[in-house]
């Protein structure tokens, strides 16, 4: 079934994906994919620094928020198939996909497996903070650390704040997500298969560990064209160069502007 056929409407918000801003004319749904322990809130204030024709809708993992009675996933695969799932009713318009750090390699292997089962490809990928899927990781996984080191290298990551970090009971609440979440993307395991046919822009941080060297790789998922784009800061740099990040993904958006229309049966239409 193609859901491109369907038109532009919004099919109604499930477990999974919300709107963050509901957009009166859609050219491009933006699709977000968070880092290991983020949510649905890190995207909350993009629609205010996007184009008004891009609707963003962020992906919602189990564990958290409205989802924190439901448990995480554990395991990449049965993750990406889920989510492929939930969102297919809301690609009934063009779509991007990004994703920060976990999030990247969902975005990709999302990507790749609509384009594989449903013949539904993004119009861009934009991934963040995460070195290519095919280059095997240099680091040791954290997912199975004793608490105190867990706690160490969360500390030294600065992604989560200290106040959780010394906050047992807190800690008590989050850190299984994130344990879930790290172990996610550290069991993943990369299979070869045909490019995606979507420009990529891979996003790096300054300050980071994950530099050009291991995001040039990423050019070798696409047919299309693709860019580095490395900015200030650390492994977080998605919020601290929040507006330069979302200032690029602005026009490269804007790029896809005509082809997106093309795609779209009822701005089409208009004519």
């Amino acid at each position: 079934m193609d859901l491109l056929n369907e038109g532009d409407r919004w099919p109604g918000t499930n477990a999974w994906i919300h709107p963050v801003q509901r957009r009166r004319a859609v050219n491009v749904r933006l699709i977000c994919l968070p880092y290991a322990g983020g949510s649905t809130q890190h995207f909350r204030t993009w629609p205010e620094e996007l184009p008004p024709s891009v609707e963003v809708c962020s992906v919602e993992l189990p564990g958290r928020n409205a989802r924190l009675k439901e448990p995480p996933f554990t395991q990449f695969d049965p993750l990406v198939r889920a989510i492929a799932k939930a969102i297919l009713p809301c690609l009934n318009v063009p779509f991007a996909l990004f994703g920060h750090s976990m999030g990247a390699l969902i975005a990709f292997e999302l990507g790749r497996l609509l384009a594989r089962k449903h013949r539904l490809e993004p119009v861009h990928l934009f991934v963040a903070g995460s070195q290519a899927p095919q280059l095997p990781d240099p680091y040791p996984p954290l997912h199975a650390l004793p608490e105190p080191e867990f706690k160490a290298e969360l500390r030294r990551l600065n992604g989560t704040p200290a106040e959780i970090l010394d906050n047992p009971e807190m800690m008590q609440l989050v850190s299984p997500i994130l344990r879930a979440d790290l172990e996610v993307s550290e069991t993943y395991a990369y299979r070869p298969r045909p490019r995606l046919n979507c420009p990529i822009t891979a996003f790096g941080g300054l300050g980071e560990r994950i530099g050009r060297d291991l995001l040039d790789p990423w050019q070798h998922h696409t047919s299309s064209t693709f860019d580095i784009r490395m900015l200030p800061g650390g492994h977080f740099f998605v919020h601290t160069a929040k507006h330069l990040l979302l200032r690029i993904i602005s026009r490269e958006l804007r790029k896809c502007a005509p082809m997106a229309e093309g795609r779209n049966p009822e701005r089409a239409g208009e004519r």
